[in-house]
């Protein structure tokens, strides 16, 4: 059935501007995420300390 459903798109052209939307969302969704190996340290270790020379 999907055979005879892609014969009957490429025929009537719909086939070629839907691999070329199906390409453009393969880019979008598969871009490179969040590199997240920074985030293997607590993040009380990755901060600055907001404390500049405090008095007691």
């Amino acid at each position: 059935m999907n055979r005879i459903q892609k014969l009957f798109e490429q025929i009537a052209g719909v086939y070629q501007a839907e691999t070329h939307r199906w390409a453009i969302a393969q880019e979008v969704f598969t871009a490179p995420r969040v590199d997240v190996s920074a985030l293997q340290k607590p993040a009380c270790w990755r901060r600055k300390s907001r404390i500049y020379g405090a008095r007691r």
